[in-house]
């Protein structure tokens, strides 16, 4: 059973900075895709970075040059570096993780894995 545990999230103020940290288990290998999405209040939930198996990454318009994603495949832990943080950062931000085998990925397709439960961020002026 795969599992994803989310951490580090918390309440900083602009301009701050966090680490999430995205503990996955239930993998036979580290052949899958990963990443972390977020939800604001009354907002859907939006892909915000992802990193495939082979180390190919994405990120959304609104946080590239800010936010950085890694994995650490020998501790089966992925994390999300955000820096120059803004208030329309703020929401819940959530790990996600899918098997893959063909090269190609999508924020959409990585939606369609599996999650974990989410840690809070806060971003005010």
């Amino acid at each position: 059973q795969v599992q994803l545990v989310e951490s580090g999230g918390g309440s900083v103020q602009t301009g701050g900075s966090l680490r999430l940290s995205c503990s996955i288990s239930g993998y036979s290998n580290t052949g899958y895709c990963l990443g972390w999405f977020r939800q604001a209040p009354g907002q859907e939930r939006e892909g915000v970075a992802r990193m495939d198996k082979d180390g190919r990454i994405a990120y959304a318009d609104s946080v590239k040059g800010r936010f950085t994603i890694s994995r650490d495949n020998a501790k089966n832990t992925a994390y999300l570096q955000m820096n120059s943080l803004k208030p329309e950062d703020t929401g819940v931000y959530y790990c996600a993780a899918r098997e893959q085998v063909a090269t190609g990925t999508s924020f959409y397709w990585l939606s369609l894995g599996n999650w974990g439960q989410g840690t809070q961020v806060t971003v005010s002026n």
